[in-house]
């Protein structure tokens, strides 16, 4: 229940940001795309010095964080809803992956009910999408 709300408070948030932003230069967006790349190699690198599943989940963290922050700066470049909505999008993929991958250091029935419980929230992740596409 406590993530579903934070989903809600991020896209929420995610929206009401987007709303107040203006767009940004072309230049201004360039150099943004070259920064969210050049975080992710160092989030990426320091990645390497883990081992085993943490290795596995500090990857997709940084991954999940690149993908949000370039579906964010296109909102901010050219807002529209559908880029809101694909903020909203990747924020759910990548907590989705993250969690799962977190799943990986159970075994049995705990791992299986991790599993259910990532797949759940990536479920109701998409329905409040869903649901406000509705609304938009």
């Amino acid at each position: 229940m406590k993530k579903q709300h934070l989903v809600m408070l991020a896209l929420a948030s995610t929206f009401f940001v987007a709303g107040q932003a203006g767009a940004m230069t072309k230049d201004e967006y360039k150099v943004a795309k070259e920064k969210v790349e050049a975080d992710y190699k160092v989030a990426k690198a320091q990645c390497d010095t883990m081992k085993d599943n943490a290795k596995d989940v500090c990857q997709k963290e940084a991954k999940g964080k690149e993908e949000v922050a370039k579906a964010e700066l296109e909102q901010q470049y050219q807002p529209s809803d559908s880029h809101a909505r694909k903020v909203a999008e990747e924020k759910v993929k990548a907590a989705y992956e993250v969690a799962k991958e977190k799943c990986d250091n159970q075994t049995g029935a705990a791992k299986d009910a991790c599993v259910k419980q990532a797949k759940a929230d990536e479920a109701q992740g998409k329905a409040d999408i869903k649901a406000m596409k509705k609304t938009m």
